[in-house]
Order: structure tokens, then C-alpha cells, then sequence
């Protein structure tokens, strides 16, 4: 052999080498892209002028508050006349207020509460950019908004939140409790979601948005309500039950649907059952916050 020819089996390697790196560097432009597109994944707010706005068949006024840093949020109060509860309800990612106007008023009126919709920066007409910490902040302003119209602490207002208004309802009962907590499609973390979507990436390392409802809930004892579809496409149901199964108190009840998806409406006996638990676990309010 001549001395000058280079070693044949350091061939393969090299072709190997050739061959994935280019995979290689696919695959890391398409983390980097995800990455870049989280905001747009998890926060698909729909078009300001979508929905119906003015509601006129809905007694509502429309509230203008701020959240901590400053920025100008949006949201209706749906009063009852002889309230039992205050509600603040938590939307999910894609929508706003404006498409929970059948919402509120059944709310209202099937579980005898003032109810406040809002909406989290960057969606519908609040001002800013959504994020994880901004959303939470927005839910925390919503909810002292709201016990200060009611008289009452924030801590005596029944928290309800669906998808990821499910987490921020969740991280509002961790640091202030509630009277109640009503967790609608909830799920553990956002990683473990984005895990089951695309398990070919990287998500549990380089997401930015945790909501990281898992660990939070520990650190409420109050009243739960949970319910979910058996087949929810987008969360599914086992992670739902995890959290349910970490939550601390005593006191809480699930509630399963057997054919119903995400963005399913839940059936009329929903709101009944959601009336008796609440009625059973929390006293009564009234507009002056005399109990």
C-alpha cells in the first residue's frame, strides 16, 4: 500500500458526517424557528374585530383597568342583581371577550354571579403583547378589579378559567386563593401539551411559556371543580387528571364527558352540577360583600 493513501476506514465516517449534517442544521433552523413562532403557538389571539362587541342584549359595562406594569387591559362586567358569587372567568388562546357574551350571561344566571370577562394583553381591545408573566399579571389586576367592585378580598372570588385561562386561574389561586377554583380543559404544563404535539423537538428545554400549573397548584387547598372531554384532541385528558390528582384539598370534584373535544360546549347538566358544588362549598355574597 502506498504510505501517502489515507486510511479507508475513516471514509465511512466522513460520508456519514456528510450525509447528516445537513439534517443536522435542518433541524436546528427548525428549533430556532419554533422557538421564534412560540408567541404565535400559544398565544393565536383572534382578530380584534372579530365577535360581537356591542352585545346589546347583554347588560354589561365595559371596564378599562391597568395591570401592574401599566398596561391598559379590557373587560365587561356582567352583573347579577342579587348576586351569590363573583366570577372571574379566564379565556382560553383563542379568544376574547367578545365571544363569551352566551357565556356570561349563563354564568349569571344559572350560577346567580356577577361575572367579569377580560381580556389578557394583546388580545381583543387590551393593549401590549401576551407572555406568561403578563397574562398572569393581567388575571392578578382582573381579580382585584373585581373584588373591589364586589366589596369583598380577592381571595373571596370564585376563579374559573378554561385551556389556558386554566393556568392563569391556577397561578391566581397560588398566590391569593379563591373561593373556589374551576378548571375547564386545565392541563399540567405547557411542555408536556407541546411534548405530545411535536415529540421530535426539544420543547421541555427550550420553551419560554411554562405555566407550569402542576407546581402551583400545591399551594392551593381551597375548593376544586375540574372537568374535561375524553377526547380532547389538543389537551388530553391524562394530563387533566394528573393535576386534578396533585391538587392538596380534600375538597374537589371531577367531572368527565365522554364525547366531548377541546372546544366542545359543555351539556346544560354541566352548569347544574357546577351550581350544587358551589353552593355547597361557599358562602353567599352580595354586591356590598356582606356575607
Amino acid at each position: 500500500m502506498n504510505v501517502s493513501e489515507k486510511p479507508s476506514w475513516k471514509s465511512p465516517p466522513r460520508r456519514a458526517w456528510r450525509i447528516a449534517r445537513p439534517l443536522i442544521v435542518a433541524y436546528l433552523l427548525i428549533i430556532l424557528g419554533m422557538m421564534f413562532l412560540e408567541r404565535w403557538f400559544v398565544y393565536p389571539a383572534p382578530p380584534r374585530a372579530a365577535g360581537d362587541w356591542k352585545a346589546a342584549w347583554l347588560p354589561h359595562d365595559d371596564v378599562w383597568f391597568q395591570s401592574a406594569d401599566g398596561t391598559k387591559l379590557h373587560g365587561w362586567f356582567v352583573p347579577h342583581e342579587n348576586p351569590k358569587r363573583a366570577i372571574l372567568y379566564c379565556h382560553g388562546n383563542g379568544e376574547h371577550v367578545a365571544f363569551n357574551a352566551d357565556l356570561a350571561a349563563q354564568l349569571r344566571d344559572d350560577l346567580q354571579a356577577s361575572v367579569f370577562l377580560f381580556d389578557y394583553r394583546g388580545y381583543g381591545h387590551s393593549e401590549g403583547r401576551p407572555s406568561e408573566a403578563g397574562c398572569i399579571a393581567d388575571g392578578r389586576a382582573a381579580q382585584h378589579w373585581l373584588a373591589n367592585r364586589m366589596g369583598v378580598k380577592p381571595g373571596d372570588v370564585v376563579l374559573m378559567g378554561r385551556s389556558l385561562g386554566s393556568a392563569v386561574a391556577v397561578a391566581l389561586a397560588s398566590e391569593e386563593g379563591a373561593q373556589a377554583l374551576v378548571l375547564e380543559n386545565a392541563f399540567t404544563n405547557m411542555p408536556d401539551v407541546a411534548a405530545i404535539h411535536y415529540p421530535w423537538l426539544p420543547v421541555r428545554w427550550v420553551m419560554d411559556n411554562r405555566y407550569d400549573s402542576l407546581s402551583r397548584i400545591k399551594q392551593y387547598s381551597g375548593p376544586l371543580i375540574q372537568s374535561h372531554g375524553a377526547t380532547d384532541s389538543i389537551v388530553p385528558i391524562a394530563l387533566a387528571r394528573l393535576l386534578f390528582d396533585g391538587a392538596p384539598t380534600a375538597n374537589k370534584k371531577w367531572i368527565e364527558f365522554p364525547d366531548l373535544d377541546h372546544n366542545s360546549n359543555w351539556p346544560d347538566s354541566y352548569y347544574d352540577e357546577l351550581a350544587t358544588f358551589l353552593d355547597n362549598v361557599l358562602p353567599q355574597i352580595s354586591e356590598d360583600g356582606k356575607k
